[in-house]
Parts: structure tokens; sequence; C-alpha cells
């Protein structure tokens, strides 16, 4: 069976390199591994089939109050087959990758296609849109990282969390995350790709007390390489920091007001979006934003692209789970909806194309604008800035929004006090359209970027 080129034949990596030599030995061994699959399915009669394969190693470990509470070394294999027989499908899976193993899977995965409805669009995607070269991302960064070193990291960014502040009086702990991994895919249109991937990761959570009123809060680093973490000391300081600047918080009355949402909430905003625009949603019927592609939905202003291609992206990927070829694209364009989020089979249903999206969307950005917090604080004069959301009061069919929510008020466009216990209600399809300003604040690591959301006017329920 022909491969598509992966990410190993752009990066050939140094002799010296033995980690690295490692990795893409495993990637072949992965790939072969598919390639039989995909063979013994033909064999057992299967018509078409894809495959997927992954293993993965990591390491955690977890301080509190400066003494160890967890150490978690991590070892996992996937694989899991689809088959079609004709337009019947059967899956299974497996984390045993022998060829014994192997057999089994594609023969229960055989069985359960044999005994499953026709569906005229079950099948693979379209052949001409395969992944035929899968560049370089940059996304595999080993991380030399000894279980002391991981220790010492976590008890510096606790430290520092409980040192911001003398009201920082217990820790719900300091993690250190290491994680490396290789994912490949293929299926019996004659594709094979993979490429390894590592994800590392700092967070410290604490709890500061002032009289009675006590508060918790975090904050956290996420990046493909080490050296691209924030400082475990930065890390642990906005934790303290974060925690004793919600002491004291109160209740407000009811009423009508602008909400500012942090950028890290914001982001929220952004994924209900995406769920609005994905696929299954759409061929469902369960979409506040159904029949919207090309309408207005934001102000101008608005412009949110899908950067799948990103070098070091948390979610970057060369191709999606059809095989299908990823690529930057504008979801939202001068605030008009400009695509949805399609893989082959909802595509097919919805009587449209892929838009490389199966499995997800990856990186997501918000073009941010001119002004910074402060600055959109001062803007919004009065009203509510939202930094912590909580429950699922989200009807996704109609767009109707509920949500638990804390913060700070804001008058004459500054803070006055921090607010708990309260409500904020409105509806998505009017909050969108009621963007009035994107800030310039993302301050925060994650596959979706965006400044915080100002939004003109919701209902915020409390005393």
């Amino acid at each position: 069976m022909p491969r598509s080129p992966t990410a190993a034949n752009d990066r050939k990596p140094s002799v010296t390199d033995i980690a690295t030599n490692d990795i893409y030995e495993r990637q072949a061994h992965l790939e072969q591994i598919v390639e039989n699959l995909l063979a013994e399915a033909a064999r057992q009669g299967a018509t078409a089939a894809e495959a997927a394969a992954s293993t993965s190693a990591g390491l955690e470990t977890t301080v509190r109050l400066g003494e160890v509470e967890t150490v978690e070394h991590t070892r996992d294999n996937g694989l899991g087959i689809t088959v079609y027989m004709g337009h019947r499908k059967g899956s299974a899976s497996t984390s045993d990758l022998g060829p014994e193993a192997v057999r089994d899977a594609v023969a229960a995965a055989c069985a359960i296609a044999s005994h499953t409805q026709e569906d005229p669009c079950t099948g693979l995607a379209d052949p001409q849109r395969m992944a035929t070269r899968a560049p370089d991302l940059d996304l595999y960064h080993p991380w030399a990282l000894q279980l002391e070193d991981a220790i010492g990291l976590a008890i510096e960014c606790e430290d520092a969390a409980r040192a911001a502040d003398p009201r920082v009086v217990n820790s719900e702990g300091a993690s250190v995350t290491s994680h490396n991994g290789i994912h490949v895919y293929g299926n019996s249109q004659g594709f094979v790709g993979g490429y390894p991937t590592s994800r590392h990761g700092l967070s410290c959570a604490v709890i500061g007390q002032e009289g009675e009123s006590m508060q918790r809060d975090y904050w956290w680093s996420a990046a493909r390489a080490a050296e691209d973490l924030e400082p475990a000391a930065s890390v642990g300081r906005r934790a303290g920091e974060r925690a004793v600047a919600r002491l004291g918080a109160r209740q407000i009355s009811t009423r009508q007001a602008p909400i500012l949402f942090s950028a890290q909430i914001a982001a929220g905003l952004v994924r209900h979006l995406v769920s609005a625009i994905t696929g299954a949603s759409l061929y469902r019927q369960a979409s506040f934003l159904l029949d919207h592609l090309d309408r207005q939905i934001f102000p101008e202003l608005v412009r949110i692209s899908e950067e799948p291609l990103l070098p070091r992206g948390l979610a970057s990927a060369p191709f999606d789970g059809d095989g299908v070829a990823t690529a930057p694209k504008d979801l939202v364009a001068e605030g008009v909806l400009r695509s949805y989020l399609l893989d082959a089979y909802s595509a097919c249903r919805l009587g449209m194309e892929t838009t490389g999206n199966a499995g997800g969307v990856r990186n997501l950005q918000v073009a941010m604008g001119e002004m910074d917090r402060d600055a959109l604080i001062r803007e919004m004069h009065t009203g509510l800035f939202v930094t912590e959301l909580m429950g699922h009061g989200i009807n996704p069919v109609t767009g109707d929004y509920s949500r638990g929510a804390a913060g700070f008020w804001v008058e004459r466009g500054e803070i006055q006090f921090p607010v708990e216990e309260i409500t904020i209600a409105g509806n998505l399809k009017q909050m969108f359209l009621g963007l009035a300003a994107v800030g310039d604040d993302c301050d925060f690591t994650g596959s979706t970027r965006t400044g915080s959301w100002l939004i003109d006017g919701m209902t915020i329920a409390g005393k």
C-alpha cells in the first residue's frame, strides 16, 4: 500500500538525537500496524476500512503544601478500526497492538458491520482530499524531565503562590505534566500518515482567606515545548493573586448591564459558536445557527479563523480524522459566518463538502482590537467584569444562555469590588451581535486565542 508522506519525511533527526530516532522508529512501527490492519480488513471481506493507532507516555506529579502528593507515570496504546461493508459500518478498538489482537478487532468490526443498517453517507472521504504531504508543524519537543526536577518545579510554583500574599492560607496543590505521543491514521484509499507530539504543563490552585471570606483560584500554562511554558514562579504568583483578588465578594441586585468577559472566559463563548456550526449539530437540526451560512452573526469588526498548521500550536494537525488535509480558513469574516465545520459524513448529510474538521476544530484565533483590559473596563464604564462561569445552562437549539458567574463590579471605569453568587442570562445570537469590542489582552495558553469580549447588555440576576 503506498504511503502518504509524513512529518518524519520532512524533518530529519540528528543521528545523535536518540529520543527523536526512537520516536520515529515507533511511528514507522505504528504505520506498519495500520497497514497490516487494513490488509486484514480487506482479507475478511471489508469493501473499505480506516484505522487510527496511537501510543503515548507521560509523567505527572503534584505537590501540596510542599509535600509530594502524587506521582504518575503513564504509558498507553490504542487502536481503532472501522470497516465498511458497502454502506454498512462497524467499529472496534483495542489497546493490544499484537497481531492476534489486530485480527480479533477486525473480525469484531466486520461482525458489527454485517448487522448494521445501511447509510448512504457512510464511507471514506473523497480520495482527492487526502493529505499528500504532512508538513513539519514543530509539534514534538521531548522534555528530559527527571522526577526530582518535576517535583522541584511544582514546589517552586506552589511556594510562589503561597508567598504572593499573606492571605493565601491553603493550597490545592501544584502540578507538572509532560506527555509525548504518536498518532497514525490510515485508510484503504492508500493514505497512511502520522506525526509525533508533545505537551507539557504547569498549574497551581490555592485558597485565600480574609475574615470569613474564603476564595479559590488557579492559573496554568501549557505548551508543546518546555521552553515555551510560563515560568513556574509566575504561574504560582498569578494563582495567588487571582485568589486574593476575589476576597470580600458580594452579591449585587438584579439588573441589566454591559458585561466584559475576560479573555479566557470569552474563549468559552467561541466554543459555543463552534458547537453551533459543527456538522453533527446542523444535520440533526440542533443548532441556533441553522441555515446561517453567509449571514451576519457578529458585528463587522469580528474575524474568527482556524489555523490548523500553526507551528507548535496546541491543536495543530496536518490532516483531520478522515485523512483530509487541513488548511487555514475564516469561520467568520467581517461578522459574516463563512464556513461550517464538517467531516466527510456530516458534509454528505448536508449535501456539502468536508471542511477538513473530522475530529474537531484546530487553533481558533479571534482578531484582537487595540484596547487592553484596563481600557475595556474604562470603555464599559459601569458593568460586570466576568472571570468565572459555573453550570451549563445553554440551549443549543435556541441559543438561550444562563450561567452562574463571579467577577468584579465596575463603576466609573474602575473595578469597585468582587462579585459572586449571581447569574447572567441572554441569548447567544443576541450576545454575538452585541459584541462591542474585542481586547488585545489574551494572557493565557490554549488552542483558542482571543482577547476579552465586551457585550453591550445582558441580564444579571442577583439578590
